[in-house]
C-alpha cells in the first residue's frame, strides 16, 4: 500500500476552521460518498476565510481549486466528475444550498452553507431583496431546492411506498420553501414522522405562515388565563 506520509501539524499558532457539532452527530455518519465528504470539508475550510454578510462558494472557484482537485484524485473518478456529483449529493443531502444566477449567457453555480443565516440569505437572494456581489451576475437567480422525497430520507428515514403518492401531492399543493422549512423544523424538535410535517403544512395553509408565531402566543396566554392557569408555570 503506497500511502504518503504527513509530518505532523506545525509549531506555533496555527489557523483552525471550525465545526458545529451536528456535523459530527448528525452529518459525518450518513455521508457515504468519499468525494461528498472531501467536498463538504473544503467548503466549510473556504467559506470560513470569505467575510462579509454574504458568503459562498462557486462551482468556478471550486473546479479551479488545485488543492480540491488533487484531494478528489484518490476517489477513483475523474477530479472534475468526481466535483460535479459530490456537489450534487451535498446538496441533495442539505449541507449546502444551491442558487444559480444568470445574466445574458453567463452563468454561476453558487453553494451556500445549510445554516439558520444561510437559509435566510437565500430566501432574500430569491425575493429579490439581495444580489450577488459578483459582477455580471445580477441576473435572475433561480435557488434550486432537494425534492420532497429526498428531504423524507434526509429528516425521517427510508421512503415507504405506501407514502409516495401522498407526498407527490403535498408537493405539488405547498411551497417548495413551505416543505422544507417544515421538515426542518421537525428535525429540530425530533419528531421524524411526515404526519407531523403535514400537519405543519396544513396548518400554515388553513392559518397563514406568517401569523402562526403569534398565534400560538395568543393560545399560551388564552390557557394560562383559563381554567389550568394555576397550574402552569409562566
Amino acid at each position: 500500500m503506497n500511502m504518503k506520509g504527513f509530518p505532523g501539524f506545525p509549531a506555533g499558532k496555527v489557523g483552525s476552521t471550525p465545526l458545529p457539532n451536528p456535523f459530527f452527530s448528525e452529518l459525518l455518519p450518513v455521508i457515504d460518498d468519499l468525494a461528498e465528504l472531501k467536498i463538504t470539508l473544503h467548503c466549510f475550510w473556504l467559506l470560513h476565510q470569505k467575510t462579509g454578510e454574504i458568503r459562498y462558494v462557486t462551482r468556478r472557484e471550486l473546479a479551479s481549486d488545485s488543492l480540491l482537485l488533487e484531494a478528489l484524485r484518490v476517489t477513483g473518478q475523474p477530479p472534475e466528475r468526481a466535483l460535479e456529483a459530490g456537489l450534487e449529493r451535498a446538496v441533495a443531502r442539505g449541507t449546502f444550498l444551491h442558487v444559480i444566477a444568470r445574466h445574458d449567457t453567463d452563468e454561476e453555480h453558487c453553494y451556500f452553507m445549510n445554516t439558520a443565516h444561510g437559509r435566510r440569505i437565500v430566501e432574500r437572494i430569491r425575493n429579490g431583496e439581495l444580489r450577488l456581489p459578483e459582477e455580471g451576475l445580477q441576473g435572475k437567480l433561480e435557488v434550486q431546492r432537494p425534492n420532497i422525497f429526498v428531504l423524507y430520507e434526509q429528516n425521517i428515514g427510508l421512503l415507504q411506498p405506501l407514502l409516495a403518492d401522498e407526498l407527490r401531492d403535498a408537493e405539488q399543493t405547498y411551497p417548495a420553501n413551505w416543505i422544507e422549512e417544515a421538515f426542518h423544523i421537525a428535525a429540530q424538535n425530533n419528531v421524524r414522522r411526515w404526519s407531523y410535517v403535514r400537519r405543519i403544512l396544513e396548518r400554515w395553509a388553513a392559518e397563514g405562515k406568517g401569523e402562526t408565531g403569534r398565534r400560538d402566543e395568543e393560545n399560551r396566554k388564552r390557557y394560562i388565563r383559563g381554567e389550568y392557569g394555576d397550574y402552569i408555570k409562566h
